[in-house]
């Protein structure tokens, strides 16, 4: 049995990931601030465990990080936030760790799209050194440098731009993201040690379709 947290699983990208997740090889913990009411249709799930809780509260982190096998952040914006899970995870010897970051991190996105990205995401700094966190963090972790999100029924494209890589690629559903996470913890082997861009092929325009 598997056992899989989910932190921030209220989140846009969590919707499409937790009944992906609701299998009978996986023990689900879905956290969340005031998780037991905003996630209670989840409640009588089999193999589900809701709890509510801070990121800043290093006793809530320790109480659903403990004995986990993978951990998923949706998202890896915030320095302390991530000092925090990267902390409690080494204390409670857990390895695998997924998280949703953004484009743009890496000075990797080329082109017209570049350009208007720059403009889009003004100072990014934040994001970059929340980012270096998760990348000098010891884990096995994949971090996911996401293009502009958008939602689509039925779409789960994605392809990876490995580290290094133009990003020319614009936009993903968040039913890909979701789809790309579930792969990873079906195959933890997938994207390990590893900042990865994901994206939905074919989209390599001045921006996305939807501005």
């Amino acid at each position: 049995m598997k056992r899989v947290l989910i932190l921030g699983a209220t989140s846009n990208i969590s919707r499409y990931l937790i009944p992906k997740l609701m299998l009978p090889d996986i023990l689900l913990t879905l956290f969340a601030r005031h998780g037991r009411s905003r996630l209670s249709k989840f409640a009588n799930q089999a193999n589900v465990q809701i709890m509510s809780g801070d990121w800043n509260n290093l006793n809530d982190l320790q109480s659903a990080i403990m004995n986990q096998d993978i951990v998923f952040m949706a998202t890896g914006q915030f320095v302390q936030a991530n000092k925090n899970v990267v902390a409690i995870m080494q204390k409670c010897q857990v390895n695998r760790l997924i998280v949703a970051s953004e484009l743009g991190i890496e000075n990797e996105v080329a082109g017209q799209f570049g350009q208007w990205n720059a403009r889009m995401m003004g100072n990014n700094q934040n994001l970059v050194d929340a980012a270096e966190i998760i990348k000098q963090s010891g884990l096995n972790y994949t971090l996911m440098r996401m293009a502009w999100l958008y939602d689509k029924e039925n779409d789960e494209r994605y392809e990876l731009i490995p580290s290094g890589q133009p990003f020319l690629d614009t936009q993903l559903t968040r039913q890909g993201a979701a789809k790309f996470v579930a792969d990873v913890m079906r195959d933890p082997n997938l994207a390990a040690y590893e900042s990865v861009g994901v994206a939905e092929p074919d989209t390599q325009w001045d921006k996305p379709s939807f501005y």
